[in-house]
């Protein structure tokens, strides 16, 4: 190896950790989930049904002329958070549960914060029965759930950098 292809190479290296340190990760990463409460590697549990379709009739018929935004089926581990306190305050994990668990109990955004630092909108994807208030049970899941990380399947659309996951199974019958 020459010196010109080592001290290009070197050069290529540092470039690379210089951006790594920039990218975007969790806010306050000293705020960290209990000891038994998941890794991104092992979620402490599943919320949501893999989606049949991207989308439920529901929501179809709800399209503006029976189109609904694009969407793919994701699954993604990540820390279950309030979306007001976090975007605010920059809070989550254990230190942050009981606050997060009153906001979620008081209606805020439910939200899913992942490794990379990436912030989903949590919903429950039927669109009438969301609107009509019979999706509770999805609420009740991400409060029981709050400062764990898990595993979430649904329905992922993003506009303008906003991300947002619809999530199935959670629909009054």
């Amino acid at each position: 190896m020459t010196r010109i292809t080592r001290t290009l190479l070197c050069g290529a290296a540092a470039a690379i950790l210089a951006l790594a340190a920039d990218e975007p990760g969790p806010l306050h990463p000293e705020m960290t989930v209990a000891p038994d409460a998941g890794t991104y590697d092992k979620p402490a549990g599943t919320v949501g049904q893999k989606p049949s379709t991207d989308w439920t009739e529901t929501t179809i018929n709800a399209g503006v002329n029976k189109k609904p935004l694009d969407g793919k089926p994701v699954t993604v581990a990540g820390e279950i958070i309030d979306l007001s306190c976090y975007l605010q305050l920059g809070k989550h994990g254990e230190k942050h549960k009981a606050c997060g668990v009153k906001c979620l109990q008081s209606g805020q955004p439910i939200g899913l914060l992942a490794k990379d630092g990436a912030i989903y909108m949590l919903m429950a994807e039927e669109h009438d029965p969301r609107r009509d208030g019979q999706t509770g049970g999805f609420r009740q899941a991400a409060i029981d759930n709050f400062a764990k990380i898990m595993e979430v399947t649904g329905t992922e659309t993003s506009h303008d950098g906003f991300r947002a996951i619809y999530v199935q199974g959670y629909a009054a019958k």
